[in-house]
């Protein structure tokens, strides 16, 4: 043990270079758009210029007639599908869905869904080839509103969504319904909370739809080899999950499809579901050749899934001095053209920063003619903090006390139960608002005018999932680990050096691989913040198999009972005084049977969640509206920080996504469902002129779940930026904003507004 009580490691907590650093700085590493095959076909996707359509008629002769094309898909190539739900890791996706979403069905159901696709010899081919496919349709009106989709008239956009009511209780109507689900969740007694309460506060918030903002697009390369076998190579963030989805939609064994990981450019959540791999699979089976397809930006945009837009009302009620006495929430999160939104975990997350004695939380997932919504970091999480928190903001102010107080008197802790059910375990949402309160940023003061200081609070469960990783020792005393987990943000490093130090050998020793589904056991996919918990955790576990096996092979050498030798700081210590090092037993493996190898998983182990409190500063233009960001504080509860550059890089990095959340970011629709700005030019994402730099405060409070009490720190970061921002920009310009992004012309409405009530 170290001098203050936490456990004195010897990797962990140390900052290695990154073992696939080299090869990324240097443009050696294979992305997805990077592959190159003997016979390479380029494929290109014909996409609706409507948002609510039906198919008439499709007709591909001309497309097929034009030289150098070689074959043409639509969904009739692809098997038809039942209904059958599946888990991708962050959200279940009905297969029929997911189906119609690869490739439309009968209908189009948002601008830019994709409706045929076309293999030829190079990509200008390809465009051309896309020109000539012949779509008849008959256009609908599309609705692009969650809570116009919700009324009773509103166009219908799949035929076989009924409400799923929770608890299995009948749904209101049997019709054909845009509200695919509805979710409450109850603690106490509600009506009676806010009869205690002093002070009670409704208030309803809007929040746009938003993009992940990868820089890399999809992706996806495929060959279907005469055998009846499929390779895919692709950029996603789980390479089983993408593997298991193929493999259904084209009904073929799972056995049979291979998943091999590129470098992946990014991806937030937005790159769980297919599009391409389906599409690229189909048009190799037609011509028994490998075929690449790959999105354009603005197919990304208009075509992949984006967060969802959201209507929530909060009401809340709390004691003159200060304590939450009851709350009520409301949210309708929109799915896009399927249901899937993140509604559920919005519900689970909304007042799950507090200790509410009494409170009720109702939420819907409603569908509407824009891509079906995918996860987005924390999905569902932001949208609901950005309500709870300015709310919560608001009573403070209406009641003269400190915000942080407020949370502190109020904030979670172990043995809390949240509203959805479970109990708390040890967790750190408290430290974490003590850590803001004693920082030297909370302490200080304002500089000038229009200036405001804003903090908000964040929670995300965290999951853990399936890991499985083989590690195997080498006669130089090094280890090649490798790993199903897709790499996004240091991952490769973050489990060798979980390896490293339960072997008690360096980092460097350590090679780590992302390698494919037919060369590692099943792994889950990369997101909910599991992969340095629960790959983490199967790394330890084949350490210590690998530890097992060597006291073995020790004793062996030393011709003595296994049981009287150990495993302890990097070797093996027998009687006597018998002592070698990791390296020194490594060289002697080919005398007493050859390689070790560990094997390690886990499947068991689930985490308790993770807390953030951020605190901003922030200067509103009068004249203008334009806000911006002067400095900005993160502090957050990550277990125990393995290697603390990464975990500051994405405490940094959820901040600055939900800085562009909080002030520029949004899908913008005409009335015809047309996504106006699907570029980078258009769709506005911080730049570093944007933001200033990023104060991060570490906050250990390890979880006892985990060996070494890693916490998943990937999430929480982008659920307070807005919330915390909104409170700045009250401070600071005496407005309550509640829709998202609170952009100048936004701001100078309520500007407006203010002073014209004055």
């Amino acid at each position: 043990m170290s001098t203050n009580g936490k456990p004195k490691y010897k990797v962990i907590g140390t900052r290695p270079i990154r073992h696939d650093g080299v090869d990324k700085v240097t443009g050696r590493a294979k992305y997805g758009a990077d592959i190159r095959l003997s016979g390479l076909l380029h494929g290109i996707v014909l996409r609706s210029p409507h948002a609510h359509a039906r198919i008439v008629r499709i007709d591909t002769s001309r497309a097929e007639a034009l030289a150098g094309v070689r074959a043409v898909v639509t969904a009739a190539d692809i098997p038809p599908q039942g209904d059958r739900m599946v888990e991708l890791g962050e959200g279940a996706v009905n297969m029929r869905h997911l189906s119609a979403n690869v490739l439309a069905h009968d209908k189009v159901l948002y601008k830019g869904h994709a409706v045929a696709a076309v293999a030829a010899d190079n990509v200008h081919i390809a465009e051309e080839a896309c020109k000539l496919i012949d779509v008849e349709y008959e256009v609908l009106e599309p609705v692009l509103d969650v809570l116009k989709a919700m009324l009773p008239d509103a166009p219908v956009l799949n035929d076989d969504v009924r409400t799923d009511v929770m608890g299995g209780s009948p749904a209101a109507s049997d019709r054909p319904t845009n509200v695919a689900r509805q979710i409450i969740f109850t603690k106490g007694d509600v009506q009676a909370g806010f009869a205690a309460a002093d002070v009670v506060l409704e208030r309803e918030f809007r929040t746009g739809t938003v993009h992940q903002g990868y820089i890399e697009p999809h992706n996806a390369t495929a060959m279907w080899n005469a055998n009846g076998k499929v390779t895919v190579w692709m950029s996603t963030q789980g390479i089983f999950t993408a593997r298991q989805q193929t493999a259904e939609l084209m009904r073929i064994p799972v056995a049979d499809v291979k998943v091999v990981p590129m470098e992946i450019g990014g991806g937030f959540g937005g790159k769980i579901s297919v599009y391409l791999p389906p599409v690229a699979a189909a048009l190799s089976k037609k011509t028994g050749r490998p075929v690449k397809v790959i999105m354009d930006r603005s197919a990304v945009f208009e075509a992949t899934g984006p967060t969802p837009a959201s209507y929530i009302k909060i009401k809340l009620g709390v004691t003159r001095d200060g304590m939450i006495t009851a709350g009520d929430a409301y949210l309708a999160y929109e799915a896009g053209a399927f249901p899937g939104s993140p509604i559920g975990p919005g519900c689970m997350c909304v007042f799950s920063c507090y200790d509410f004695p009494n409170a009720r939380v109702e939420g819907y997932d409603v569908c509407v003619n824009k891509p079906r919504s995918n996860a987005y970091r924390a999905p569902g999480s932001t949208n609901a903090a950005f309500a709870i928190e300015t709310v919560v903001d608001e009573v403070c102010q209406q009641l003269g006390i400190d915000p942080a107080d407020f949370r502190l008197k109020n904030g979670a802790k172990e043995g809390v139960r949240r509203v959805d059910g479970p109990v708390y375990s040890r967790i750190g949402m408290l430290e974490t608002v003590e850590a803001i309160k004693a920082s030297e940023h909370y302490q200080s003061k304002l500089a000038g005018p229009n200036q405001g200081r804003g903090i908000a609070s964040g929670y995300w469960f965290n999951i853990g999932l399936k890991s499985a990783v083989t590690a195997t020792v080498g006669y130089d005393g090094s280890v090649t680990l490798i790993e199903g987990s897709t790499d996004i943000g240091g991952s490769r490093t973050s489990i060798a050096m979980q390896l490293a130090e339960t072997l008690g050998i360096t980092a460097e020793q350590v090679t780590p691989s992302v390698v494919d589904t037919d060369s590692v056991g099943y792994t889950d996919v990369t997101g909910g913040s599991r992969v340095t918990f629960a790959t983490g955790i199967a790394a330890i576990e084949a350490a210590r198999d690998i530890q097992r096996q060597l006291v073995i092979r020790a004793a062996e050498l030393w011709e003595v009972d296994p049981s009287t030798v150990t495993y302890v700081d990097g070797g093996v210590s027998g009687p006597d005084g018998k002592r070698m090092t990791f390296e020194e037993l490594a060289h002697k493996l080919p005398e007493t049977g050859g390689p070790v190898i560990g094997n390690g998983t886990s499947g068991k182990a689930t985490q308790a969640g993770a807390f953030g409190t951020h605190c901003v500063d922030v200067e509103v233009d009068p004249e203008t509206g334009k806000v911006q960001v002067l400095r900005y504080t993160v502090a957050q509860d990550v277990g125990t920080a393995i290697h603390p550059s990464y975990v500051e890089g994405q405490l940094q990095g959820g901040a600055v996504q939900g800085i562009g959340w909080a002030l520029n970011e949004e899908y913008w629709y005409d009335d015809k469902g047309s996504m106006r700005n699907a570029t980078y030019l258009d769709y506005r994402i911080p730049t570093c002129y944007d933001v200033p730099m990023i104060d991060t405060i570490l906050v250990e409070v390890p979880d006892p779940q985990h060996p070494y009490g890693v916490r998943g720190v990937g999430e929480v970061p982008i659920c307070p930026p807005p919330a915390a921002i909104a409170n700045a920009i009250a401070a600071a310009a005496g407005v309550r904003m509640k829709q998202l992004p609170m952009s100048p012309p936004r701001i100078m409405s309520a500007i407006w507004e203010r002073d014209a009530a004055k």
